[in-house]
């Protein structure tokens, strides 16, 4: 018997990405190079884009047929077909609902920065500055904030070149920055605005976020430290168990250029 269709799963993050266009797409044209053609990303992206739908529907979507003179080819599924019409369905009613209030200032941005669920405390909107390729790997430079900022960045999300493609990222695209609370370091700066050399020498080759503690709850396995950004936006990190911190320390929030996770909301 074949597993259910898993669609809040395969759809919760459907406006975010080209995934359902690759899939609408080899359904279309019964061919994943023509499908990544179409959508603009590479060959490689379309696969790592198919492989993720399914991984989430929990039920294959396309069936592959290898050889031949024309090199293969591909279809979908029933259950394919079936994610595509429920894509659809939602498409529909997402738009009927945003367009009640896309024309307020906040709502809009807000209720499509809330339909990403994840379990990630900290979650900052950004906006794209530059792509910085490297190999496989694309560096994507970030302004905090809702507007694009001048350089330098604030983060900087390590992130690979199929997932570029697959986002759309390009300079001046909002987006969202997400990073767990258990991946930031928090340590004090003191008066001139400096870490101790230890501290420095710690925290080499990964991001520092300024930051000022408003909140500081004491536990044996770490101080949780909530703190507030020079853009106004708030970010969890964790410091060393009795760290000494007090709201109002000045304070350095530090992370790894990987730790920091990309999400797109469409409005």
């Amino acid at each position: 018997m074949p597993s259910p269709l898993a669609l809040p799963a395969a759809l919760g993050h459907e406006p975010t990405d080209k995934r359902i266009a690759i899939l609408r797409e080899v359904g279309a044209c019964g061919s994943i190079s023509q499908a990544a053609r179409a959508v603009g990303v590479s060959y490689k992206a379309a696969w790592q884009a198919i492989d993720t739908l399914t991984n989430l529907a929990g039920a294959s979507l396309v069936a592959r047929a290898v050889g031949g003179a024309g090199g293969g080819g591909a279809a979908l599924t029933a259950a394919g077909r079936e994610l595509l019409a429920a894509a659809d369905a939602m498409a529909r009613a997402r738009g009927e609902v945003l367009s009640r209030w896309q024309a307020t200032p906040h709502a809009g941005p807000a209720l499509a920065r809330l339909a990403v669920r994840t379990s990630m405390r900290n979650q900052l909107p950004c906006v794209v500055q530059r792509l910085e390729r490297i190999g496989q790997i694309v560096r994507v430079h970030l302004a905090l904030g809702e507007r694009a900022a001048p350089a330098p960045a604030d983060l900087v999300s390590r992130i690979t070149r199929e997932s570029a493609e697959l986002l759309g990222l390009r300079p001046g695209l909002p987006v969202q920055a997400l990073c767990k609370a258990t991946a930031v370091r928090v340590e004090r700066v003191g008066a001139g605005g400096q870490a101790s050399e230890a501290d420095e020498q710690g925290s080499a080759g990964g991001l520092r976020l300024p930051a000022k503690a408003v909140r500081v709850r004491r536990g044996a396995s770490g101080d949780e430290v909530s703190a507030e950004l020079a853009a106004g936006l708030q970010m969890v990190g964790f410091a060393a168990p009795a760290s000494g911190l007090r709201s109002g320390n000045r304070i350095a929030l530090i992370l790894e250029e990987n730790a920091v996770v990309l999400a797109l909301a469409e409005v």
